[in-house]
């Protein structure tokens, strides 16, 4: 099979490319390798995709149609487009509001215009974000729950995003998933990440800021388990004849939340090492 996946110097998007090069199947990727942060680390990834002969990169910002446009001839012949790429991290989008909507609402419209001219393609699948739910207080997070008061502007994109994604499915018969992230760690993982800044921190023998006495709970969720939730997931729609045309949503979490305490002690217990 054929993907199309933009992101892939990204953290998820690295993992998903790596294990769908591994299956044997071709991988059109595409980043624009922006310095949100270090871009050394994005460059190792993509160094890891490159050593598969099947592997195509493209730096590309997707949300510039002119670009994306050069694209087309080669993505033809492609099966599945996965959107990954995004401007991520919840406070970053009140510093740099602008690179939020250039990317997440602009770059998921551009994205969506290129799918459309696909003439083969099945399945559109795209990453949204658990920050949908902003102050929404049921536990647990359901697809069912309205989203209407994110408490960031990345949260508010990804809600748009989904919106958007209906409306293109609906008008232009393009079949659409959307899978909502629930805080994903790992390997290779983003620096501005609690794992990554937790660990750094213990490590350096600096003190760790928790806020209401490391009572709050997240969904950690482990990236081969991301991963593997994608790829099932396209396994199931790729065994049937013809995909759904219709757009839906789903959570891809841990279906269980940890206290930030607990997940604290999980590193100093692996570090040996205790936290400031």
């Amino acid at each position: 099979m054929n993907f199309f996946i933009t992101g892939v110097a990204g953290f998820i998007g690295f993992h998903l490319s790596r294990k769908i090069l591994s299956m044997g199947h071709r991988v059109i990727g595409v980043d624009n390798v922006n310095d949100y942060y270090d871009v050394r680390l994005k460059k190792a990834r993509l160094k890891r995709l490159k050593d598969f002969s099947h592997f195509d990169f493209h730096k590309i910002d997707i949300a510039k149609q002119r670009e994306m446009k050069k694209l087309e001839r080669i993505l033809a012949k492609t099966d599945y487009a996965i959107h990954l790429a995004a401007q991520a991290g919840v406070r970053y989008s009140f510093e740099n509001p602008d690179a939020y909507i250039h990317s997440n609402i602009t770059g998921q419209i551009s994205f969506l215009e290129t799918c459309n001219r696909i003439p083969q393609l099945r399945h559109v699948i795209y990453a949204s974000s658990s920050s949908v739910y902003g102050s929404n207080v049921k536990q647990p997070f359901s697809v069912k729950d309205k989203v209407e008061n994110p408490k960031s502007l990345y949260g508010a994109t990804k809600i748009i995003g989904e919106i958007i994604a209906s409306n293109y499915s609906e008008r232009y018969k393009m079949p659409t998933t959307g899978f909502r992230f629930f805080t994903v760690y790992g390997p290779w993982g983003r620096p501005d990440m609690a794992a990554y800044i937790f660990t750094k921190k213990i490590i350096e023998g600096k003190t760790i800021e928790v806020f209401n006495h490391g009572k709050m709970k997240r969904d950690f969720t482990f990236i081969d388990d991301i991963v593997n939730g994608i790829i099932q997931y396209i396994q199931k729609i790729s065994s049937e004849k013809k995909s759904k045309i219709d757009h839906k949503v789903y959570n891809l979490g841990n279906n269980k939340s940890e206290k930030l305490n607990d997940f604290i002690l999980a590193i100093e217990n692996t570090l040996d090492i205790r936290a400031k």
